[in-house]
């Protein structure tokens, strides 16, 4: 599910209204509620790999607790080294894996030799690199002492797989979101009307500014030889609005 579709436009309205209403202001059903609609958000795009996701989240759940309960620095490191070489392993596999195959079959090749390696067809789970550093973040804040682990393994889950910042990002820090996701909320009218108003303006630098100057940039760059050197200085330029536009919308 895209946030420019018309699918999100259905759904972040009634996730909205059962967050506020539905739920009567009691933080732990909001909380339940946020964590649903998170992971349908993401099921949407491929149910398989929910599971992916889910793991990750236990890992560094249960990695973290064991982090801070060790009984010494030893103990700790082999913890925190747990959860990063999973986490690590997996979002290299799905990114990386055909890529290093390829290159070592041409590196071969390049000195006479003949691989035989074989690539597989692997699909990136989107938003793997956002919540395995939301994950890794987390552990590794513990190990430094910088916060203590949540034990609470819904509010945790929230924190990971929160739908605004799963697939796009940025990586926030479980200091500043773990507190909010804590903390009781009330409806405000104020705030809504600003967050729709930042919506609003989030979908016009999408759809209106990156998605028309991305049409011209590809056109441009698809065929380069073929175009003047102002041609391809305003391409230049457009894609930097384009790329601008598309992240801070």
């Amino acid at each position: 599910m895209l946030f420019n579709s018309i699918s999100f436009v259905i759904f972040f309205p009634i996730v909205f209204l059962l967050y506020w209403f539905a739920t009567k202001g009691k933080r732990k059903s909001q909380n339940w509620m946020l964590l649903t609609a998170s992971y349908y958000f993401y099921a949407c795009w491929d149910y398989r790999f929910l599971f992916l996701l889910i793991f990750s989240t236990l890992l560094d759940y249960y990695t973290g607790i064991k982090i801070h309960d060790a009984a010494n620095l030893r103990s700790r490191k082999i913890w925190l080294w747990i959860s990063i070489g999973i986490n690590l392993g997996f979002l290299g596999f799905f990114k990386y894996y055909n890529f290093f195959v390829t290159s070592f079959a041409e590196a071969l090749a390049s000195l006479g030799l003949q691989a035989n390696v074989s690539t597989l067809n692997v699909i990136l789970p989107v938003g793997i690199s956002f919540y395995t550093f939301h994950g890794l973040s987390y552990v590794i804040d513990i190990y430094y002492n910088k916060i203590k682990p949540e034990r609470d393994f819904v509010d945790y889950s929230l924190f990971v797989s929160f739908f605004p910042l799963l697939v796009a990002g940025p990586i926030e820090r479980a200091t500043h979101l773990l507190p909010q996701i804590k903390k009781e909320r009330v409806f405000d009218f104020t705030k809504a009307t600003d967050g729709i108003r930042q919506i609003i303006w989030g979908f016009f630098k999408k759809i209106v500014i990156a998605d028309n100057c991305a049409e011209y940039v590809n056109t441009v760059f698809g065929n380069a030889g073929n175009h003047t050197g102002s041609t391809l200085l305003l391409a230049a330029l457009f894609f930097a609005f384009q790329i601008y536009c598309d992240f801070s919308g």
